[in-house]
């Protein structure tokens, strides 16, 4: 449903909303619901019926929240609609080895009581997490849904954008907010180009139930081909991210049920017992691609159209959930001093905010997945010992801790747990 949005006259201009997002997902609502609580009226734009994004039923997608994510969905509404579903994650083992030979006995063991804030993360199914978000959107008032609509052209000028749909209609804003993906055209339409390259590897995501509780806990499994992760979800089911170079993965993706947990269960181990597949199957092919600019005149990305990591550490929904802490706390502290939200001075403070932050996860993403995604003997032995190490110091470990909790760094208030 269309609510009427009120985004005023600046310097002779009407506005239909302060802020225009394209992209509804996960961290478009995000940022509308952070800006509207921020007392900006905002207009979210998804490509999908507003039907297709109600759905319900169980597809076997599940997102790894780090701490500071949830704090975030707490302060913007959303978290006491999908608490209950939620899966809390209360330690984390990093093992390396081969399929079928098992895990190296030199590991990572991350637990949740080493430190005071409570557990590291949770795990929320997909469905859990839009219908919250889209029920949010739903009770803002300073929030207008368009859905089933595409951007076919952008204007940038002095005063405003403007962004023409695919049915012909125009909506102007004082900001526009790509947050449509890995392949963004509001990136493309403004001419920013992208860096990155492809790291030869699909990623298989599916969940599986399985016969023994896994006690909240998640494992990344680093084999030759690629990083298996196993996420626990509530009940005896745990999301799977397996990765396997691009022909590999896609004989795997060619094979029935059957034969697809028969590849799976040589990596995956007998730890939990019988195991078998609880909804969907997805494959995803692997790169690394950023931005060459998160911002120009009234215009900003965030999430995956600004940069879009290796899965290796989960952190791509952190991430772009960082990103809309970062920005939603820019653009209102800007309205409340008077500023005017779309200049290129405003934006660029969350650029310098968030483009080191990012490049830096990146590349370190990039450089893990390299040291561990190969059978080199030199390189497992130092591996191996570098983790027998990590784990046998309390101080680094606890460092380690508080960065999959996404505790470090300089966090917008939004992952503190304040309001903006």
């Amino acid at each position: 449903m269309d609510n009427p949005a009120r985004g005023g006259i600046l310097l002779g201009m009407t506005y239909d909303s302060d802020v225009v997002i394209v992209g509804g997902g996960l961290n478009g609502p995000a940022l509308a619901l952070a800006l509207a609580e921020g007392g900006l009226d905002v207009t979210v734009i998804d490509a999908l019926p507003l039907a297709a994004r109600q759905g319900d039923d169980f597809d076997g997608r599940g997102y790894a929240l780090a701490l500071a994510s949830q704090r975030l969905l707490r302060a913007v509404g959303v978290w006491g609609a999908v608490a209950d579903h939620a899966q809390p994650i209360l330690e984390i083992k990093v093992t390396d080895g081969r399929a079928g030979e098992g895990p190296s006995p030199f590991m990572l063991e991350f637990d949740h009581a080493e430190i005071e804030e409570g557990p590291m993360g949770y795990m929320v199914e997909d469905r859990y997490l839009r219908r919250a978000f889209l029920d949010a959107m739903e009770a803002q008032p300073r929030i207008t849904q368009v859905s089933g609509e595409t951007v076919t052209a952008q204007e940038i000028t002095a005063t405003g954008a403007t962004v023409t749909l695919a049915s012909g209609r125009s909506l102007t804003a004082r900001v526009l907010v790509g947050c449509d993906g890995r392949k963004s055209g509001t990136a493309q339409r403004a001419g920013i180009g992208r860096t990155g390259w492809d790291y030869g590897q699909t990623a298989l995501v599916c969940a599986i139930g399985h016969e023994k509780p896994h006690n909240g806990i998640a494992h990344q499994f680093f084999m030759p081909p690629g990083p298996l992760a196993i996420l626990p979800l509530p009940g005896n089911k745990s999301s799977i991210v397996w990765s396997e170079t691009h022909a590999r993965a896609a004989e795997i993706a060619a094979l029935d049920d059957a034969g697809y947990l028969d590849a799976l269960r040589p990596r995956f181990g007998d730890f939990l017992g019988e195991i078998h597949l609880e909804g969907a199957r997805f494959s995803y092919p692997l790169n690394l691609t950023l931005a060459n600019a998160f911002v120009k005149d009234r215009l900003a990305l965030v999430g995956d159209a600004a940069h879009g990591v290796h899965p290796i550490a989960g952190q791509g929904l952190n991430l772009g959930l960082r990103d809309v802490g970062a920005l939603a706390e820019v653009l209102v502290d800007a309205h409340r001093r008077g500023e005017d939200i779309g200049t290129i001075n405003v934006l660029d403070r969350y650029q310098a905010w968030r483009r080191w932050d990012t490049a830096t996860l990146a590349l370190a993403t990039d450089g893990f997945n390299k040291l561990f995604s190969n059978d080199n003997p030199i390189l497992r032995g130092l591996r191996d010992v570098g983790m027998g190490v990590v784990n046998a110091m309390p101080g680094l470990r606890r460092k380690f801790i508080r960065e999959a909790a996404g505790l470090s760094g300089d966090l917008p208030r939004l992952m503190q747990g304040r309001r903006i």
